[in-house]
């Protein structure tokens, strides 16, 4: 039984076609395991904590498919990943300061017709950039419709539409 698992999935960077192709249905098979376990929030959310996650898992789990550390060693760090992961979401859905220290902040960088630059100057965005959110957000090219545009904890920039005016 050892030396057919030895035969299929081989050992060590010495490997076949056969055998990294057979070993890279098994990581992703694992790495959607890890994807359910890690929660929606890994992929769904895309803000720099659940990225993390993201590249870790790639990094980890590929030296797992060309047999540069040992298989069993590379899965179970990759659960270790997901598990700190998913203890730090819990952490942050029970602590808001410590949710505001590992996500950020949101930054209200424009509102009521004008940009807030201490806000863009920490978030290290400009004008332009509120202006190019604004363009795909609403098809405008003038911010005449836009109450607040903010920046989210993702990178994301929310557009905030005037209410219509009564005639």
């Amino acid at each position: 039984m050892m030396n057919a698992i030895f035969v299929l999935f081989g050992e060590g960077r010495d490997l076949n076609t056969l055998q990294m192709g057979l070993r890279a249905i098994v990581v992703f098979v694992i790495a959607l395991l890890l994807i359910r376990v890690s929660g929606r929030r890994s992929f769904g959310q895309r803000s720099p904590f659940d990225s993390v996650v993201v590249i870790l898992l790639g990094a980890t789990l590929s030296r797992a498919i060309v047999g540069a550390s040992p298989f069993v060693a590379t899965v179970v760090s990759s659960l270790v990943i997901v598990a700190c992961h998913r203890l730090l979401a819990l952490a942050c859905v029970h602590w808001r300061r410590f949710e505001r220290l590992v996500g950020g902040l949101e930054r209200e960088v424009f509102r009521d017709g004008a940009f807030n630059s201490r806000e863009m100057e920490a978030a290290l965005i400009t004008r332009t950039d509120v202006h190019e959110s604004v363009r795909q957000k609403t098809g405008a090219r003038s911010m005449d419709h836009v109450a607040a545009a903010i920046l989210e904890r993702n990178g994301d920039i929310s557009v905030i539409h005037k209410p219509p005016r009564e005639s």
